[in-house]
C-alpha cells in the first residue's frame, strides 16, 4: 500500500544530541610516531589498498566495466591512489616527517623542531569545513545511535525499475518487468535513505513509506540501512588524515561487501557476471537478507565508533 494510499508515514527516529563545537575543532597530541614505525605502516597500507584495487584497475586498464564492483569507484568518485596514502589519524605526531609538512589538514606538532614532526589537525578541519564536519559527526554518530530498521528486503533496488523499460544496468530482469512490478506491488517500500530514494521512479515514489530529503538525511540513516552502510567510507574518506588509513580500508571493505549483497539482492540477472542471486521474492531469501543486513549493521557501527575515536579521541 502507498502512502498516497493513506498508510502513514514512519515517525522520524530521535536523535543523538550533536557533539560540542569544541569538541569537534580539538586538536590533542595523542600519540607520537617515530619514522620507521609510521613508514612501514604507511608501507603496509599502500600494499593492502593496491590488492584491494588490482582487479578494478585491471577493468580500467582493458576498458572494461563490472556492473557491481566498480560502484564504488564511479558513484563515490574516490580513485585508487587515494586509499593508497595513509594517514595517522587526528592528533598523532609523525616524527621526522617533512615531507608531510604542506599536506592539507597537516600542522607543525607543538614543541618540535619546524617542520621535523606534523600531525593532523582537527582544528584546522573544522575552521575550513565546519559545516561538513558537523555534518560528517551527525551521520555517524546518531546514526549508530538508533536501532536498525530491518523491513525493507532490499527493495530500493526494485523501485529503481517500477513500470519503467529504462534501467540503470544493461541486464536483463530475473522476473521480467511485469513480475518486477509485482513484487513491489506485493511488498512494501520503506527507504530511508535519499540517495537511493532518489532514483526510484515517479511510479514508485508515492509508494514509500517516506518522502527522505537531504535536509532529514541526519534524522532518518539508521545503521541497518545497506547504503548508509556503504557511505561509512564516504565519511572516513571526507576526513582524510583525521581517520588512520587502516579504519579507511576497513571501511572500504564493508563498502564492496554491502555492494555485493545490494546487487545480489536486486532484480537483475547478473548470472553472467557470476553474481548468485539472494531471491529477496521468498521467505528464504527475505531471511538471508536480513541475516546479512544484520552482520552489516553491525560493522557499520563499529566502523563509526572507530571513527569518531580516531577524530575526536
Amino acid at each position: 500500500m502507498s502512502r498516497a494510499a493513506g498508510t502513514p508515514a514512519l515517525a522520524p527516529p530521535t536523535s543523538a544530541p550533536p557533539t560540542s563545537e569544541s569538541a569537534i575543532a580539538a586538536t590533542v597530541v595523542r600519540a607520537r610516531l617515530d619514522r620507521g614505525t609510521w613508514s612501514a605502516r604507511a608501507d603496509a597500507h599502500a600494499e593492502r589498498a593496491d590488492a584491494l584495487t588490482a582487479e578494478h584497475r585491471a577493468r580500467q586498464a582493458r576498458r572494461e566495466k563490472h556492473p557491481v564492483h566498480d560502484f564504488l569507484f564511479t558513484y563515490y568518485g574516490y580513485k585508487p591512489g587515494q586509499l593508497r596514502r595513509w594517514h595517522p589519524g587526528a592528533g598523532v605526531v609523525l616524527e621526522d616527517a617533512s615531507e608531510r609538512a604542506q599536506w592539507r589538514w597537516y600542522s607543525p606538532a607543538p614543541a618540535a623542531v619546524p617542520g621535523s614532526a606534523v600531525m593532523p589537525d582537527a582544528a584546522a578541519f573544522a575552521a575550513e569545513k565546519p559545516e561538513l564536519a558537523r555534518l560528517v559527526h551527525a551521520m555517524l554518530a546518531r546514526t549508530a545511535a538508533r536501532a536498525g530498521q530491518f523491513g525493507c528486503f532490499g527493495l530500493h533496488e526494485w523501485a529503481m525499475v517500477y513500470r519503467t523499460p529504462e534501467h540503470r544496468h544493461e541486464v536483463p530482469l530475473r522476473l521480467g518487468q511485469a513480475g518486477t512490478d509485482a513484487v513491489v506491488e506485493q511488498g512494501e517500500l520503506r527507504c530511508t535513505h535519499i540517495d537511493a530514494y532518489r532514483f526510484f521512479t515517479p511510479e514508485a515514489v508515492p509508494r514509500n513509506r517516506l518522502a527522505p530529503t537531504r535536509e532529514t538525511q541526519p534524522l532518518l540513516e539508521q545503521p541497518g540501512c545497506l547504503h548508509a552502510g556503504m557511505d561509512v567510507y564516504k565519511w572516513a574518506m571526507k576526513l582524510g588524515p583525521l581517520v588512520e588509513g587502516e579504519i579507511l580500508l576497513d571501511a572500504f571493505e564493508l563498502s564492496r561487501d554491502i555492494r555485493i549483497l545490494d546487487m545480489e539482492a536486486a532484480p537483475y540477472d547478473l548470472s553472467d557476471w557470476g553474481v548468485e542471486p539472494v531471491r529477496i521474492e521468498t521467505a528464504e531469501g527475505k531471511a538471508e537478507y536480513v541475516r546479512r543486513q544484520r552482520e552489516f549493521a553491525e560493522r557499520g557501527n563499529t566502523l563509526r565508533a572507530r571513527i569518531l575515536e580516531a577524530w575526536l579521541g
